[in-house]
């Protein structure tokens, strides 16, 4: 097969991400800008090394907003109106919309604000870790994974703790649907509800502000900032979703990756302070997301003697990345030590998950305290049984059972 050939590919598919880096590794090889037919249909083009990866991530004729590389009278893709109030997300705009949303929001979530939450992010780990040693087993991903981010980002926009289970009960039907197809459908309802939940709670801020992000968002529209509500509620609902999603499968990825490498779980428990590069390891190795999210060639642009058409839907591939053999010594290898390590586990370029302190905050806490709590960790299903779940971007577990002691 040549690059000018479409193979078809599920990426989405929880199969093919059980077996992802065999595959991106031959394309790392033979194809690394490969153009392949999604679920649905659509065409997209796979970048798979590292450098190539880097280069699309900060190359302006790569960009987020798909009507900023259609060509002269093409019309935009209809949108339903539902819907539109997501297209003005930070995560989907070009300079100059995206610096200044991407401003507003930072002037929010400071880092400062961020180091204020550590005492909480352990209170939180602490309880869920005290629930499970009671229970005798843990299942990862609901008994730690998810609900530690899923609180933490709750709390800071505002969110009341009644509402949490729904509003990460809409994410997960959301973000485990791709662009085309029936998975988008599905999705639907959870859409129109989460955006329907999400006017509801900006009004409330608006009539009563409170000491949150929400409130926070809310002033600095009010202060001068141009936010229009349809922005405003773009960036809640992102925060909402990407504020815990990477973190769930940071945690979940991570310690899948130590439990099928047992010496360097004890080698982690033996050295607590190898922490800090033992998360940018694990980061590296089984990263929360598959890809960076969708970009759009502004105009036909060349690389490796492949030429990508304008307009064509274009997946820089991070998880191939960070397994590249040009950019990591055995790359396959989990080493917790690894020195240097520049991996892309959370993007690159003006992109870069804004979220990312907050995430290795969570992670670390998880980690730690995990290994400290329990001597014992095993899984206690078989490792082939586990499930991958669906989605082009994210990458992780849909459940993660342990035996404890």
């Amino acid at each position: 097969m040549t690059s000018a050939d479409a193979e078809t590919v599920d990426l989405a598919a929880s199969a093919f991400k059980a077996n992802a880096y065999s595959y991106y590794r031959h394309l790392r090889a033979t194809s690394p800008v490969h153009r392949v037919r999604l679920r649905g249909g659509q065409i997209a083009w796979l970048i798979t090394r590292y450098d190539d990866v880097v280069a699309v991530l900060r190359d302006a004729r790569f960009v987020k907003d798909r009507q900023n590389a259609a060509g002269p009278g093409e019309r935009p893709p209809w949108t339903p109106s539902f819907l539109q109030p997501l297209t003005r997300n930070m995560l989907d705009r070009d300079p100059p919309d995206h610096g200044r949303l991407r401003s507003l929001v930072h002037r929010a979530f400071t880092l400062r604000r961020v180091e204020q939450l550590e005492t909480r992010i352990h209170a939180i780990t602490d309880a869920l870790l005290t629930q499970a040693e009671r229970r005798g087993r843990i299942e990862l991903i609901a008994d730690l994974a998810l609900p530690l981010p899923s609180t933490v980002i709750a709390e800071l926009l505002g969110v009341p703790l009644k509402d949490q289970g729904r509003f990460h009960r809409w994410s997960r039907r959301i973000v485990a649907s791709d662009p085309s197809g029936w998975r988008m459908v599905r999705a639907i309802p959870s859409i129109i509800a989460f955006l329907r939940y999400i006017r509801r709670l900006v009004r409330s801020r608006r009539e009563v502000p409170r000491d949150d992000l929400v409130t926070a968002l809310v002033q600095a529209e009010q202060e001068g900032d141009r936010l229009s509500e349809d922005e405003l509620v773009a960036m809640v609902f992102l925060l909402l979703v990407a504020g815990h999603e990477t973190t769930v499968n940071l945690i979940g990825n991570g310690v899948l990756a130590l439990l099928q490498h047992p010496e360097q779980m004890e080698r982690l428990r033996a050295d607590p302070a190898l922490l800090p590069s033992a998360l940018e390891e694990l980061l590296r190795y089984s990263g929360p997301l598959e890809t960076a999210t969708e970009r759009f060639a502004r105009e036909d642009v060349q690389l490796h003697g492949v030429t990508i058409p304008r307009g064509d839907l274009v997946y820089a591939v991070l998880a191939s990345a960070n397994r590249d053999e040009r950019q990591f010594v055995d790359p396959d290898l989990l080493s917790l030590s690894r020195e240097p390590n520049r991996h892309l586990a959370f993007g690159h370029g003006i992109h870069y998950c804004l979220g990312a302190p907050l995430a290795r905050v969570e992670g670390r806490t998880a980690l730690r305290m995990l290994l400290e709590r329990f001597a014992t960790l095993r899984l206690a299903v078989r490792a082939d049984s586990l499930r991958w779940r669906s989605g082009l971007v994210l990458r992780g577990l849909e459940a993660l059972p342990l035996t404890i002691r």
